[in-house]
């Protein structure tokens, strides 16, 4: 492939965001363009790779749909998704309040016959059983379905936090018919509570955070290979690993140019690293357009693996842009201000409005944190938490910005 130079007169950010989606790297694999989407005809066979997640025996895609969009006004998206082999949809009760899984339901009226093909996940926060009952009844309800294939609870950042009687109530509703499978979700704290996923004896499948910041850490790669022993399915998100860069960043620039000359853009090398390791059933991404999931579709059906130089830039570029990424081990930075602020949930609202473009999402997720944290978020003094943070984050700049974008 000929070196792609950036244009004149083209700033190295312009160029980035302008390749960044993946539309050469979709057309050079031959992907149908969006306005071909036809009504569901059954997954193209063989087109999209699948895997067993874990024990379950389940064979999923190893794409999953994020719901965190606009489902309802969507349909479009969600029925060439279905045509391109992304069969594995992932919803939760907190996305818009249930209109992701009411616009998964609608879609589901309309195409009956999907269902049967359809992996479906929905998650609620950890809760004691009658509210996880009421919970799933209501998110069935909105669905249009009678069961899901899992159930997890949303959200954790310690082991602790699942009701002891989560344990029984998901095997009541496994003999009810209304789950399959039942797990949890982990955007902090992920290696402990993998680890303890593996060694419970009853989770059946977890997703996490995961990506290249994040895969070769030592307590990361013991984690996740404790998982695989025990059977436990596992599915990644947060694999674009997002965060502040500098405009006009030459690190960044080069990591691009690198992978278009590779035929593929960054986001997708980014994919394909997560995939690199078989233990990772599938991956979760959240595509609100056509654009964004033929691009990872492209990647998805790609035979390219990625070489050890591949994985040499990647790995510069995490080193060189660390101190913009949390790395989720909340417990660190939260310890260190005396349990006052959850740093890492500020910014995962953070990267919610910056990195996703989603400020209502961002702001809604804020507004659901201890009041008292929001009150004093900019006030408090994060020395101790600076010092403490492996990344190197400028956690007090950091705080103060949630504060005037969010509140």
């Amino acid at each position: 492939m000929d070196k792609i130079m950036k244009p004149e007169g083209v700033t190295r950010r312009g160029f980035i965001r302008t390749m960044g989606i993946g539309g050469v790297a979709a057309s050079a694999l031959g992907l149908a363009g969006a306005a071909g989407a036809q009504a569901p005809a059954g997954p193209l066979a063989g087109n999209m790779p699948k895997r067993k997640l874990g024990k379950t025996g389940a064979e999923v895609s190893i794409l999953c749909l994020g719901g965190m969009f606009d489902t309802i006004n969507n349909q479009l998206l969600l029925r060439q998704a279905y045509n391109w082999g992304v069969t594995y949809w992932d919803t939760a009760e907190g996305y818009g309040n249930g209109l992701s899984e009411e616009g998964f339901g609608r879609f589901f009226t309309r195409y009956p016959e999907t269902r049967k093909d359809i992996f479906l996940v929905t998650k609620f926060r950890p809760s004691p059983p009658d509210k996880l009952s009421e919970a799933l009844d209501k998110a069935l309800k909105r669905l249009r379905t009678d069961h899901v294939d899992m159930f997890y609870n949303h959200g954790i950042n310690d082991f602790s936090q699942i009701d002891p009687g989560a344990r029984e109530w998901a095997a009541q509703m496994k003999k009810a018919g209304k789950i399959k499978f039942f797990g949890f979700s982990t955007h902090a704290n992920m290696e402990d509570c993998l680890l303890s996923a593996a060694k419970s004896g009853w989770i059946d499948s977890v997703m996490f955070s995961y990506n290249f910041r994040l895969m070769n850490a030592p307590k990361m790669k013991e984690a996740v290979d404790a998982c695989a022993h025990a059977g436990v399915g596992l599915t990644s998100f947060k694999t674009q690993a997002g965060g502040p860069i500098k405009a006009d960043s030459e690190t960044e620039f080069k990591m691009v140019q690198k992978f278009l000359e590779r035929g593929f853009t960054d986001k997708q090398a980014k994919l394909k690293a997560v995939w690199e390791n078989p233990n990772i059933a599938s991956i979760c991404s959240q595509m609100p357009n056509l654009a964004y999931l033929s691009a990872n579709v492209a990647a998805s059906r790609d035979q390219k693996t990625l070489s050890s130089s591949d994985f040499e830039t990647l790995d510069r570029f995490a080193l060189a842009t660390r101190s913009g990424y949390c790395a989720g081990c909340g417990r660190i930075c939260q310890e260190a201000v005396g349990g006052r602020v959850p740093v890492n949930d500020v910014m995962r609202c953070l990267m919610y409005y910056r990195d996703y473009g989603d400020r209502e999402l961002a702001r809604n997720v804020f507004a659901g944190l201890p009041e008292e944290a929001r009150s004093q978020l900019a006030e408090l003094d994060y020395s101790r938490a600076e010092k403490a943070c492996p990344q190197g984050l400028a956690i007090a700049e950091l705080m103060r910005e949630a504060s005037d974008l969010l509140a």
